[in-house]
């Protein structure tokens, strides 16, 4: 057997038998310098709890750091998180405002369009006492030098005279005469009347005014009063005053809303004094000037536009929803993470702390 060979070997290799006991004796102190290399070196053969918290106590707190790092870098990560699904929070609700701010209040497009001439115009004149001397047409901004002013003169312009009740104050009439606007804006056409009034208590004088969008709209209609009645409640009023020569240059504005379409004047007036050159008695009556003309040969389209769209809100709300769901789904699986690595430090602590009891 091995065994044997090898004691036999090594008794030839001492010489004789009585030193084979002493082999013996070496070979057992050489397994126990062995064992004892194995084991730590014991100055008194003993371990006090001291040097055993030390030796026990030596690895954990790294890890213990480690994972407590880890925890902390998650907590700030789950409030950044959250940060973030307030503000996609905040911009969704931004979002369903505007879009509902955007809806209700529509912006304004402003477009010109050029035209040689515009459909004729009416001009409604309220002249009370006064009295209709002349109505002519000019061209070219030239207006001739009056010829016996204050007198009746004849006119070129189509006139219609009509009577209703104003829409609100029904108990009083009023007499209006409807002139047949320029239309030539090319040629600069310009309409050019002038009334006369007796002498009168009022303090001041002035005759009242209406614009309309068409003058064949009177003609066309079944009731001209009616017609009338209804231009004044959707038209504004304007006035010129005696002794001066009023100059009135219109512009057209068209304005389309969601259902339906207004046209509209707009005006810029300059007044001149009226150099009076009659005889004294004939002064008494007071004399009004006005000239009608187009401003320019541009038509002012206002359109009504929303600017909302329905479709970009929609990818906005559903990037911000996706952001949100993303985060919660952050949050939940970082909460397990959490409750998994506690778990995992607590075994470890009992692990750790076994050996010891």
């Amino acid at each position: 057997m091995p065994g044997k060979e090898n004691n036999h070997s090594y008794q030839e290799f001492n010489g004789d038998d009585d030193d084979s006991d002493e082999g013996n004796k070496q070979s057992q102190g050489f397994f126990d310098d062995i064992d004892g290399d194995l084991e730590p070196e014991e100055p008194d053969g003993s371990v006090t709890p001291e040097d055993e918290d030390e030796v026990m106590g030596s690895g954990p707190p790294r890890r213990f750091s480690k994972a407590c790092l880890k925890n902390v870098f998650t907590v700030l990560l789950i409030f950044i998180y959250l940060l973030l699904t307030a503000v996609a929070i905040f911009l969704a609700y931004q979002t369903i405002s505007d879009f509902l701010l955007k809806l209700s209040q529509p912006v304004m497009s402003v477009t010109y369009k050029e035209v040689d001439s515009f459909p004729p115009p009416g001009i409604a004149l309220y002249p009370g006492n006064a009295q209709l001397l002349s109505c002519e047409h000019h061209n070219h901004d030239y207006i001739p030098p009056l010829v016996d002013p204050g007198k009746p003169q004849k006119g070129d312009c189509e006139v219609i005279e009509v009577t209703y009740f104003g829409p609100f104050t029904n108990q009083t009439e009023k007499r209006a005469l409807v002139v047949r606007g320029p239309s030539d804006v090319k040629n600069k056409e310009l309409i050019f009347m002038q009334f006369s009034q007796n002498e009168t208590e009022e303090d001041f004088s002035a005759i009242t005014y209406m614009l309309f969008s068409k003058f064949s709209d009177l003609i066309d209609s079944a009731n001209q009063s009616e017609f009338l009645r209804d231009c004044e409640k959707n038209y504004s009023m304007w006035t010129f005053s005696g002794g001066f020569r009023t100059w009135i240059k219109m512009s057209s504005v068209k304005t389309s809303g969601k259902s339906n379409q207004a046209v509209e004047f707009r005006q810029e007036s300059s007044v001149v004094k009226f150099n009076d050159k009659r005889p004294k008695p004939e002064q008494t009556d007071e004399l009004f000037f006005v000239v009608f003309e187009w401003r320019d040969h541009f038509i002012q389209e206002i359109r009504l536009i929303v600017t909302a769209n329905a479709w970009s809100s929609v990818a906005i709300l559903c990037g911000v929803f996706m952001a949100l769901f993303k985060a919660a789904n952050f949050a939940k699986l970082s909460i397990k993470w959490i409750i998994k690595m506690r778990k995992r430090h607590l075994r470890n602590k009992e692990r750790e702390l076994n050996p010891v009891n």
